[in-house]
């Protein structure tokens, strides 16, 4: 990235942004050019008046987004907003629970939750004071409709545990399950109330909601202003009115350069520039990346002949190797510039982790283990055994550079132990098939357990997991029965032994389908004098996660 480039965007930016602000218009014929110095004393005036306007406003912030944060369905629940892959809490409506700091549960309209021994029953006490920016009540009439809509027309959730949401009376609403489903607190933490008397096919455009912001304006593809409900139940915002930008990286970056934002999203290619008046903020993360290792061999295919397995990941000894002939840290200190963490699973940091997932880097310990296995080197130094070569294809995304620069220094790495690896770019119509038998760098990471499930269990009706060939009966068993436990608290000991329990698993002396590289740090350009309230663990997708906490902000 070249200085000069961003500083030009960021003039042509400054003066776009500045020319809408005055009302500019282009000169037309027959008018008289301005002479520079009234221009000069004109611009003297504008910038003095936004000067005072912004100290004024302390009650207000301007935030930049990436373009695929703007939900493409607008503001409905149904349709991912909230949910999806970039998880957040929704603002504008209310949930029934929340994730705290340390991503156990709390309550936001609840006020008291019972489970009934065989998981089968959920029964949930609401707040009676709640109202809808319409001015109408929120009852439990308003969350069984909300569920049972989701339930049927969601193209984002997972509803099918929920058999059928009924509302016993103004306060207390009922989830009678179709399986016994444990964490379905963190279902609830994402799932925003919509009004009955007012949900229709055009709600995301124009949402009525109880939460702490109400839509004031959407400008599709530019920006979204959100204004504080004043009828809100719980504490007073301080900020009164967020505006939403929405802008590629460049655009972002040039933003804060051009001091007219308040907070801007970036990247670590970033990270070593300055902006005047600004500083950067890094979010940690369970945004992890990794790539699974097919650990079948070749030669079965799925029921639509896509082919399974690799020959050479299938060997345990290889998948073993490899994970500690990973340097992590390397990895973060040339791939992010130092914004990111170890990743040793997809849960790293959780309630359900289990700490036997981490390694230490030995290279010299997985060159053992290699040629313990059989694997010695050949005349170009690439390890072969009975007429095979240590080598695999490695893909990544195209157009993801992180990505792209992870895959490159895996294959960098594991060169130095005798594995060839060659990278390549490809688009996301194939690569969902293509993992099936070959290593993918994928990115993943959610506030529930079930990106484990997901990623390990086998999927329903099919022999193996969704997205890599793998299957482990005592990890499926561990699964189900964490899902089937009545205590929420108790599931995560059992989650942890779905990872490793002594004897099976899929960490390092278990099966090991994937390998867990890195945690992205999440950074923002942060406005001197903007103190953004404490971050917990934000999830995949660097979006409306930095602003969950928003209405806590202030300006010193």
């Amino acid at each position: 990235m070249k200085k000069q480039t961003t500083k030009t965007i960021a003039a042509a930016l400054t003066a776009a942004m500045v020319c809408s602000l005055a009302g500019c218009a282009g000169n037309s014929s027959g008018t008289t050019e301005t002479s520079n110095a009234e221009k000069s004393s004109e611009a003297e005036k504008t910038e003095a008046a936004a000067g005072m306007e912004q100290d004024n406003e302390k009650d207000s912030v301007i935030v930049v987004m990436g373009p695929s944060s703007e939900p493409e369905a607008g503001f409905d629940p149904a349709y991912g907003w909230g949910a999806g892959e970039h998880v957040h809490e929704p603002l504008i409506q209310s949930t029934l629970t929340v994730t705290k700091a340390d991503m156990t549960i709390g309550y936001d309209l609840a006020t008291d939750m019972n489970v009934s021994d065989d998981g089968m029953t959920w029964t949930v006490t609401i707040r009676d004071d709640v109202k809808f920016t319409d001015g109408e009540p929120l009852t439990a009439e308003d969350v069984a409709f909300t569920y049972n809509t989701l339930r049927d027309t969601s193209s984002v959730n997972d509803f099918t545990m929920l058999e059928e949401a009924k509302a016993l009376d103004n306060t207390t609403v009922e989830f009678d399950m179709t399986r016994p489903y444990s964490i379905w607190p963190y279902t609830m933490a994402i799932t925003g109330i919509v009004p009955e008397h007012a949900y229709g096919p055009d709600y995301g455009s124009n949402p009525i909601g109880s939460g702490r912001y109400i839509m004031k304006q959407w400008d599709k593809g530019q920006q979204v202003i959100l204004t504080a409900n004043p009828d809100y139940y719980g504490d007073e915002p301080e900020m009164k009115t967020v505006t939403v930008l929405f802008m590629d990286e460049d655009a972002a970056y040039a933003a804060a350069l051009s001091g007219q934002v308040d907070l801007a999203y970036t990247s670590a290619a970033y990270s070593d520039q300055t902006v005047d008046g600004f500083s950067l903020l890094a979010c940690k993360t369970v945004d992890n990346r990794g790539f699974n290792l097919p650990a079948i061999p070749a030669g079965e295919t799925d029921e639509n002949g896509v082919p399974l397995g690799n020959d050479f990941t299938s060997d345990i000894n290889v998948r073993r190797a490899i994970n500690l002939a990973i340097d992590r840290d390397e990895m973060i200190e040339h791939v992010l510039n130092g914004y990111g963490t170890a990743a040793y699973s997809v849960c790293d940091q959780m309630p359900w982790y289990n700490a036997a997932a981490e390694v230490e880097y030995d290279p010299d310990m997985a060159a053992a283990i290699l040629k313990e296995a059989g694997w010695l080197a050949g005349s170009d130094g690439i390890l072969e055994k009975n007429g095979a070569r240590a080598e695999f294809n490695m893909l990544y995304p195209t157009g993801d550079s992180v990505r792209q620069a992870l895959a490159e220094d895996t294959a960098n790495q594991l060169k130095e132990i005798g594995i060839k690896v060659t990278t390549e770019g490809v688009g996301w119509d194939t690569a969902y098939d293509r993992a099936q038998s070959t290593p993918l760098m994928w990115g993943w990471g959610a506030h529930t357990p079930m990106e484990l499930y997901n990623i390990y269990h086998t999927a329903p009706g099919k022999e193996y997991a969704e997205y890599s060939p793998y299957a482990n009966e005592k990890v499926d068993e561990y699964m189900d029965e964490a899902l089937a436990e009545s205590d929420l608290e108790k599931s995560y000991e059992l989650w942890k032994n779905a990872q490793w329990d002594g004897t099976s698993g899929i960490t390092q002396d278990g099966d090991l389908p994937w390998i867990w590289l890195v945690n992205i740090d999440h950074l923002y350009w942060v406005k001197d004098g903007l103190q953004v309230a404490e971050q917990k663990l934000h999830p995949h997708g660097h979006g409306w996660s930095i602003v969950n906490n928003v209405d806590q902000w202030t300006w010193k």
